[in-house]
């Protein structure tokens, strides 16, 4: 099922289908959306970049530490981090980077 859309709304942050109808939801506590992809959602929550798929079931976890999500397209998400852009897959594995 793709992820259309993801909403912080009030202390949750709800994830709809194409069809608007919500999949699923998980408390936004200390929780801040960066990026929306069609199979999973990036968040920064303290000092951890996390990546969730529809159900809100946490995929992969990496260190926020001077990085800052640029944000998600198909199967990756980017961030800058230093003279760097880096590109990620949802494991949070590198697969790129150049120069900013």
């Amino acid at each position: 099922m793709s992820i259309a859309n993801v909403a912080e709304e009030g202390p949750w942050i709800k994830v709809y289908d194409e069809n608007n109808k919500r999949i699923s939801q998980m408390g936004s506590r200390n929780v801040t959306v960066v990026g929306i992809a069609s199979e999973f959602f990036v968040t920064e929550e303290g000092p951890w970049i996390k990546t969730y798929d529809e159900t809100c079931k946490r995929i992969a976890q990496m260190s926020s530490s001077n990085v800052e999500v640029q944000g998600a397209v198909g199967d990756t998400f980017s961030t800058k981090e230093g003279p760097w852009i880096k590109t990620y897959n949802q494991h949070c594995k590198r697969i790129s980077q150049r120069n900013a």
